[in-house]
């Protein structure tokens, strides 16, 4: 899967001189976050809802209402941005992404092609696009696992068993946690009794066990 799939594409984008309290307003009516800030077609920085809140009104309380005000139309987000922007291209692996996001400690990559944004991709992508359906959170049926099976040849030998007792799979993946001893076959099925499944693999000799989805 590429960032391309999860990608938001229409990035609103604020530039450089924009004062906090501009910013801040068009985060709260567009629902975001984070805005790129763009000077002509250059990509120099990113500011988010966070930081617009570390440099609000608790940050400044010496101040009259009337100063507030004042200052939060002066103080443009040039000054709070954070200028150095992490960045990946559209066809970037997801796995690739989430890698860096994690390296850099950010929670959004802004998307570039030829130097020109075509998106942003947050956490909450990773999390929903693509988390959320390879754990099958939210989808119907049953959540079994076979313990200790996670090589090719026990994986296919599952698979099969499922499949001659007429049982659809959603989704599998498996877990290898040395740490926790752990090397687990997680497999989603559609049905919502995975009872025959279970008997089925049973009679492999693999250990099996029903788990709340």
């Amino acid at each position: 899967m590429l960032v391309s799939d999860v990608m938001s594409k229409n990035v609103v984008t604020i530039p450089s001189h924009t004062s906090l309290s501009d910013g801040r307003r068009i985060m709260d009516a567009q629902k975001f976050r984070r805005l790129p800030v763009v000077d002509g077609d250059k990509l120099v920085g990113i500011v988010t809802k966070d930081t617009l809140d570390r440099t609000g009104p608790s940050q400044l309380t010496t101040f009259s209402v009337h100063e507030l005000s004042y200052l939060l139309n002066r103080i443009t987000v040039e000054k709070v941005m954070r200028k150095e922007v992490v960045s990946v291209t559209p066809d970037t692996t997801v796995e690739k992404a989430v890698a860096l996001a994690q390296a850099k400690k950010v929670g959004a990559l802004v998307v570039l092609q030829d130097r020109k944004i075509v998106g942003i991709v947050t956490t909450n992508d990773f999390f929903y696009k693509v988390l959320n359906h390879i754990l099958g959170i939210g989808m119907p049926g049953s959540r079994i696992v076979v313990c200790n099976c996670y090589r090719g040849r026990d994986v296919e030998k599952v698979i099969a068993a499922i499949n001659k007792a007429g049982i659809e799979i959603t989704t599998l993946f498996t877990i290898d946690i040395p740490e926790a001893n752990k090397h687990d076959l997680v497999i989603h099925l559609e049905a919502e009794d995975p009872s025959s499944a279970i008997k089925a693999i049973e009679q492999l000799g693999y250990e099996v066990c029903e788990r709340e989805r």
